[in-house]
C-alpha cells in the first residue's frame, strides 16, 4: 500500500480496517485450534494432575505465541503491498 504525504483516503482506511479484522479473526481461530489440540485432552479426559497442568500451560503459551505471530505476519504482509501477478515479465503481452 502506497503512502501519500497527505491523509489516507477512505478506501485505504477501509482496507486497513478489513486487514486488521482479518488478522485478528484468523489469529483467534488458529490459536483456538492449537489450544484445543494441546489442552483438549486435559479438559476431556481424567489425566494425572501434573500432565493436565503441563498440557494446559503448554497450550496457553503456544496459543498466545501463535496469536501474536499470526497478527504480526498478516499485518507485515499487508504493509508490503501486493505481489506482481507475473514476476519477471517485462511486457504485458509476453
Amino acid at each position: 500500500m502506497g503512502h501519500s504525504r497527505g491523509r489516507r483516503t477512505q478506501s485505504e482506511r477501509d482496507a486497513i480496517t478489513v486487514e486488521i479484522g482479518y488478522a485478528l479473526a484468523s489469529a483467534v481461530f488458529a490459536a483456538a485450534v492449537l489450544f484445543g489440540v494441546l489442552a483438549g485432552p486435559a479438559l476431556l479426559f481424567d489425566l494425572p494432575t501434573t500432565v493436565e497442568k503441563v498440557l494446559l500451560a503448554t497450550g496457553t503459551v503456544l496459543a498466545a505465541t501463535l496469536f501474536f505471530l499470526r497478527v504480526i505476519s498478516v499485518l507485515v504482509r499487508f504493509r508490503q503491498g501486493p505481489q506482481p501477478s507475473q514476476p519477471g515479465r517485462t511486457r504485458p503481452d509476453s
